[in-house]
């Protein structure tokens, strides 16, 4: 594995010395767009069980897994077959089919329009407890990494909570194939997420890079009981760029790992849908002045950017 450049922080240090864990968080967002926290807590068995029902989901048929491909549907929920999605302004669809498990809400509630249910894998027992578990452990730590990201900002600690409590968040299970001699694309073209913030375990096959600031491509991978966490666009925009969304990417491997596929189950962490975007007054300044003087509603947002990755 490749080490990262990006120093990991013990969350640990969140408890015993949270301004200065705030500090050293926020820091590495500001320089990179991204952080690495180890000690992440969450149990390794957790992992193992979704890791185990994603691999045998995508060994299924394709027949089978497109029952779950859901037609208008954004990709939102539910199965997104190989090729369709594609970074922004991509004249290619990345090389990768993936699965979305969201957040499940009380019948009839005020956002179900813009959260929709989500779907039963009826082939593999154990998949929707195990991904519903993971997707509760990575929502409980990406709260806590808020809190810090809040503390950093000059917020009361809690100024996130209520605005991700019932946030439209994703886990998404991701399957790279392998891939043949002379591949056109790539695993997933450069972009930046859309989302609050990412929270990202670490994939047997490497391959995930950000772009530094001198434009240089390096490789992120976190330790072992690590994750890592980058900014996405919406948190970009709420803080007026105080905390960067970083272009990213997964490349290719190299010819003598082709024939392995790749997982990933990155965990996207968005604000409620009817959350207005609008700039914290904080974060604007004379040298900073703001460049969003008109507020989105976060699933307004989320609509303008399905469509520019071909979700919608």
């Amino acid at each position: 594995m490749t080490e990262s450049f990006i120093k990991p922080i013990s969350i640990a240090r969140s408890e015993a010395d949270p301004d200065r864990f705030a500090q050293d968080l926020g820091t590495s967002f500001a320089e990179t767009g991204f952080a690495v926290i180890s000690d992440h807590g969450i149990p390794q068995a957790s992992i193992d069980r979704v890791f185990n029902a994603t691999r045998d989901f995508f060994a299924l048929p394709d027949e089978t897994k497109r029952h779950y491909f859901v037609k208008g549907g954004r990709g939102q929920r539910g199965y997104t077959p190989f090729g369709i999605e594609a970074a922004k302004g991509a004249a290619r669809a990345d090389l990768k089919e993936f699965w979305h498990t969201g957040r499940d809400l009380p019948p009839a509630h005020p956002l179900s329009a813009s959260m929709p249910p989500n779907l039963l894998v009826r082939e593999i027992p154990q998949f929707d407890s195990a991904t519903r578990e993971l997707f509760d452990a990575f929502d409980t730590l990406g709260m806590r990494i808020l809190r810090a990201v809040a503390r950093y900002l000059g917020l009361a600690p809690d100024y996130f909570d209520d605005k991700v409590k019932l946030g439209n968040s994703i886990l998404r299970l991701i399957h790279y194939p392998p891939l043949k001699p002379g591949a056109e694309g790539l695993r997933a073209g450069a972009h930046e997420d859309i989302n609050v913030i990412t929270l990202l375990l670490g994939a047997e096959e490497a391959g995930l890079e950000l772009k530094d600031r001198g434009g240089q491509w390096r490789a992120v991978d976190p330790p072992p009981g690590g994750v890592v966490v980058n900014i996405g666009d919406m948190l970009q925009r709420l803080t007026n760029h105080v905390l960067p969304s970083t272009s990213h990417r997964v490349v290719n491997p190299t010819p003598e790992r082709a024939s392995k596929p790749r997982y990933s189950m990155p965990f996207f962490q968005h604000f409620a849908s009817d959350f207005p975007i609008a700039t914290l007054p904080s974060c604007i300044t004379p040298d900073n002045p703001n460049r969003y003087p008109v507020p989105i509603t976060a699933d307004a947002y989320l609509q303008e950017r399905l469509a520019e990755i071909k979700l919608s």
